[in-house]
């Protein structure tokens, strides 16, 4: 019998402290750039139209009404925002927080329960709004561990717009998009096979798969970008790179994914030896401008490897009267609960605990040396 569900995790102690830091550290981050913290709650309405519906895990409420558990943070935001009392936009908030999807998907490192903490910048639609999110994902990175990651930047009206000019129909340009976005150069090849697609169309579509890399693709894309829609999302792109530093992004004008929710510029985080994203976001203009980013708080320790080992605490105390008094100079200490000497100090000794303290004294416990309490 499982203890616990498929894609969720118990976390022991020195896992739950590292998780506890990495988190602070980003909210820290966020807090520094005048985000404010909200939180939504964890079981929603169920809507079909929700994003992450077809994911969701489904309740149902006493009336009989279908709840979900939260699955995505943006939409909830979003609501949270239109019910606030008449905002001075633009409303810069942070979250944090767990979210839960029935499929295991592979693009969450197969979790079914995980942790984001993110940001969004509401109520304005700019290229300098756009480009502080992805500097504050950057800074967010940098204080959990990853000074080299990179952002790869993409606009999916791009990839859009290419593909608006086979003149096909819905079913057949998703079909399309979905062996773009999988990078799939030979399932594309066949798809455009299939559609009778040739000609300086066929390249364009095909050159899709190949925009990625440094300045030099903006010029490549530059060439196929034969309609408004196109020049428009790509000079988008090439406005929002212009307020980074260079050594930090990449292009990559053949994102495919969630046009239909994303409005503008997107993009993903990642660093050099791990392949998952560490974050992502992008803008969504839809009814209220945003855009925004979430980190993955698991998907981060696992690229960053083994937790730390805890700190032990700086002694275990007999006294209530001392233990109180070195809390407050805000030291770790450990109650004694029992008054035999000797066990505390072989507990002490298993845990790493440097001292003892008594009544009138602390013990070192690596020589025995007595030692007054003013002077630990």
């Amino acid at each position: 019998m499982r203890l616990i569900p498929d894609g969720t995790r118990y976390y022991q102690p020195k896992d739950e402290t590292w998780r506890e830091d990495l988190r602070g550290k980003l909210e820290r981050v966020l807090h520094s750039w005048g985000f404010d913290p909200v939180q939504t709650p964890s079981l929603e309405v169920f809507n079909p139209v929700h994003p992450q519906a077809d994911k969701a895990f489904k309740l149902v409420d006493r009336d009989g009404s279908v709840l979900m558990l939260r699955g995505e943070y943006t939409t909830s935001i979003a609501n949270l925002v239109h019910g606030m009392p008449e905002p001075t936009y633009p409303v810069r908030l942070r979250y944090s927080g767990t979210l839960w999807v029935r499929t295991r998907d592979a693009e969450l490192g197969r979790q079914r329960e995980y942790t984001q903490v993110g940001g969004e910048l509401l109520g304005v639609s700019t290229t300098q709004a756009d480009a502080e999110i992805l500097s504050v994902a950057l800074e967010c990175l940098d204080a959990v561990g990853f000074p080299q990651a990179a952002v790869e930047i993409g606009h999916p009206g791009f990839v859009k717009a290419v593909l608006a000019s086979t003149e096909l129909e819905e079913t057949a340009i998703q079909a399309l998009r979905t062996a773009i976005h999988r990078k799939n150069a030979p399932e594309l090849q066949a798809l455009l096979e299939t559609y009778k697609i040739k000609g300086s169309t066929r390249e364009a579509v095909l050159q899709l798969l190949d925009l990625y890399g440094g300045v030099d693709v903006l010029k490549e894309a530059a060439g196929i970008a034969h309609s408004q829609a196109a020049k428009a999302a790509l000079e988008n792109v090439r406005l929002v790179a212009a307020e980074l530093p260079p050594e930090r992004f990449l292009f990559d004008l053949g994102i495919a994914r969630a046009w239909d929710y994303y409005t503008g510029v997107i993009f993903q985080a990642y660093t050099p030896d791990f392949g998952q994203p560490l974050c992502g976001g992008g803008r969504y203009d839809v009814g209220l401008p945003a855009v925004g980013f979430a980190v993955g708080l698991e998907r981060v320790m696992t690229a960053l490897g083994e937790a730390p080992n805890l700190v032990p605490a700086f002694a275990i105390a007999t006294s209530n009267r001392i233990a109180k008094v070195f809390r407050t100079q805000g030291k770790r200490i450990v109650q004694a609960w029992t008054n035999n000497q000797a066990e505390l100090e072989e507990a002490a000794k298993a845990w790493g605990v440097p001292y003892l303290l008594l009544e009138n004294y602390a013990i070192r416990l690596a020589d025995g040396t007595k030692i007054d309490l003013e002077h630990l």
